[in-house]
């Protein structure tokens, strides 16, 4: 794998987008990394690229807060010396367009000197391209994806004679059909904790025809669509969830599916490796993963671009910026991090490849190709002030939930609605 890395900086050696050996004034790049796994696999790899191409890249790596923070205090200052960063376009990407810090990418990825037709960013799916997309144009390359799925338990199922459930009636069915309390089996699981719990809803609003924000019409989340499914997640999860569902997140949600306690759980897809390690989950052999369920009005589950790579703005060597960009982003680099670390990265070629097809799970494959045409690429309200955003439509998920859905879902949403067009307003983007 490292000679295929190493191929593709002599690829672009050849095209003459960099430059061999050292200069008279050797060129350094500022690089910061999140501590993520694909930090763990690019870091190596550098010191290779240094030497093929001359320009010596200083990293840095941090926790994606800190991450976070560093960046917006260094550009907001305007005392950055960032070259390129990782970046998470749902969470800091409103933000930080809006305040011009990304390097707008698309002249470069236009022009053919700067972009050979090898780097091929037509391998990128559209709801990944259009989640690291602001008025038409690319500001960040996307790396890594993740997109909403169905885990469930192959031997209930085989036991029930049930097939993974393909829309929102059978999965009521199924979760009906398997709840059993009785003996600790609860029918399905999804996050019911406020904020945590939107993004995974977001895929069952979506598929009831609903959204979050509607293009200068503020937040819309009190349409009736929206109110159908906030009443069925509701529903869903008072009936046949576990109890305490509303201190759910991620982690509490595994952990109930590790030790064998529910039928189902729609989540990040990242999770299957941890669901079927055998070392932390009671039913690692009996582990299934699916396409997320259609609802009323079709199949639109998110999948979106968690963590992304861009050329600050403020960088002094932008051109070097990006032939490392190119580099850092390249398939090759991909397929390594999807085989060393077992990473979900953004390019639709790379489940094709050997090695990554003896990685992954068939099943997971199958759900990243089909999700990627039709996904939404986003998972929360595209907007500056995302995580208070997040808490006011939580509280909504958690008045369904404590109500079985029959509490006042309306009210609660209008309220919601109010919340959310404050912080737009506030933020000017409203």
């Amino acid at each position: 794998m490292k000679g295929k890395v190493r191929g593709f900086v002599l690829c672009l050696l050849g095209l003459g987008l960099l430059t061999m050996g050292a200069t008279a004034q050797q060129k350094t790049l500022r690089v910061l990394l999140a501590n993520h796994p694909y930090m763990e696999v690019l870091r190596p790899l550098i010191a290779d690229y240094e030497k093929q191409t001359g320009t010596k890249v200083n990293v840095e790596s941090y926790d994606e807060n800190q991450l976070t923070q560093k960046l917006t205090t260094e550009f907001a200052t305007r005392s950055s010396t960032v070259d390129v960063f990782m970046t998470r376009p749902l969470q800091e990407g409103k933000l930080f367009f809006k305040n011009g810090w990304y390097e707008n990418l698309s002249p470069y990825l236009k022009d053919a000197k700067k972009t050979p037709a090898s780097y091929d960013f037509a391998d990128y799916a559209a709801s990944a391209v259009s989640a690291v997309t602001h008025k038409n144009d690319v500001y960040t390359i996307p790396l890594v994806t993740e997109w909403e799925v169905l885990y469930y338990r192959t031997d209930l199922f085989k036991k029930a004679n049930l097939s993974p459930p393909k829309n929102f009636d059978e999965l009521i069915a199924a979760a009906k059909k398997l709840h059993d309390p009785k003996n600790g089996v609860y029918g399905i699981v999804s996050r019911g904790q406020r904020g945590a719990a939107v993004t995974q809803f977001s895929s069952y609003l979506y598929n009831y025809g609903g959204d979050f924000i509607q293009e200068g019409k503020g937040a819309v989340v009190d349409t009736p669509q929206a109110i159908e499914a906030f009443k069925f997640y509701g529903q869903m999860l008072a009936e046949y969830g576990p109890p305490g569902v509303t201190n759910m997140s991620w982690a509490q949600c595994m952990a109930v599916f590790q030790a064998g306690n529910v039928a189902m759980w729609t989540d990040a897809s990242v999770f299957l490796g941890n669901l079927k390690d055998p070392s932390k989950s009671k039913v690692a052999d009996s582990v299934g993963v699916a396409m997320f369920p259609a609802g009323p009005k079709g199949n639109s589950p998110y999948s979106v671009v968690s963590w992304g790579m861009a050329v600050s703005r403020q960088s002094k060597n932008k051109d070097e910026a990006y032939k490392f960009l190119l580099w850092a982003t390249s398939r090759e680099i991909a397929v390594k991090a999807m085989v060393d670390k077992g990473i979900t990265m953004a390019r639709a070629s790379v489940w094709k490849d050997a090695g990554v097809q003896k990685k992954f799970d068939p099943q997971l494959a199958d759900t990243a190709i089909k999700v990627g045409p039709i996904g939404k690429p986003y998972d929360r309200p595209l907007m500056t002030a995302v995580g208070e955003a997040r808490d006011a439509i939580g509280e909504v998920i958690v008045l369904s939930i404590e109500t079985k859905g029959t509490g006042d879902i309306a009210g609660a949403a209008k309220k919601a609605v109010q919340k959310v067009n404050e912080l737009l307003k506030n933020a000017g983007e409203l």
